[in-house]
């Protein structure tokens, strides 16, 4: 492994201010100076306590400040690394995650983690427009940049819109499969988006603690009849994905 001071400059922290915040400080310079590049596992724990001389929720405390930031990640029993670029999101342009990832050179890939028809609560019966209780195809995906999983997706599709539909591999574009074997096509996307905590069954899917900050794009296609075709909750991580969007101004 290479020297502690040879991957981040690390000096006891100094001045007036919390500690931790010298150390995350260090820490982001060598990171933006290219020091340690994208997917650069940084020092051990241990290891930034001994080089920066300080204690261990100093150091602690700083990470999760960097975490919180998007700037390194954690991995399960690995320890932490420098965060790969943001994938660009441009709500006001149609196009699926398997593209606009691919466009920005980056590789995608998508695992179906579970499909079911359930019955349809109060407020998803109101989405569709479909009594209560209704059978509503519910489809949970994995997605993954560069082999890194960024988002866990709940999509709802009315089984009247694309009947055994089910039946179909679901691990590419849904649009595709439901434009090619239904004839569904999208004319109009309803974009929402807030700022969440990953809950423990997604977060354990990202491989995240439970908690950690994500961002829920809730996207609602609607076909020229005014139908929803999918009803999508994705769920990001959010060190993952950066919201674009570039409007001209009418005077």
């Amino acid at each position: 492994m290479a020297r502690l001071d040879s991957m981040i400059p690390l000096a006891p922290p100094g001045g007036a201010g919390p500690h931790y915040i010298a150390l995350r400080d260090q820490i982001a310079t060598s990171i933006e100076a290219g020091q340690l590049a994208a997917g650069a596992k940084l020092p051990s724990e241990r290891q930034l306590q001994t080089g920066a001389g300080t204690a261990r929720g100093t150091v602690r405390e700083a990470l999760f400040q960097l975490e919180a930031e998007g700037l390194i990640y954690r991995r399960e029993r690995s320890g932490w690394y420098v965060s790969p670029p943001a994938v660009t999101y441009d709500p006001t342009r149609w196009s699926g995650f398997m593209t606009y990832v691919a466009e920005q050179g980056r590789r995608p890939a998508t695992r179906t983690v579970s499909k079911d028809s359930v019955p349809a609560t109060a407020a998803i019966s109101d989405i569709f427009r479909v009594a209560p209780g209704t059978p509503l195809y519910v489809i949970g995906r994995l997605r993954s940049i560069d082999g890194r999983p960024v988002l866990i997706e709940k999509i709802t599709v009315d089984p009247a819109l694309a009947p055994g539909l089910l039946d179909h591999s679901l691990d590419g574009s849904l649009t595709q499969v439901l434009t090619r074997e239904y004839g569904a096509t999208v004319i109009r996307n309803r974009v929402d988006m807030r700022p969440c905590a990953l809950i423990k069954t997604v977060a354990d899917e990202l491989g995240v603690k439970s908690g950690t900050p994500g961002l829920l794009v809730v996207r609602t296609s609607f076909d020229s009849a005014g139908r929803v075709v999918e009803y999508d909750q994705e769920y990001w991580r959010h060190d993952a994905i950066r919201v674009h969007v570039d409007l001209s101004v009418r005077g």
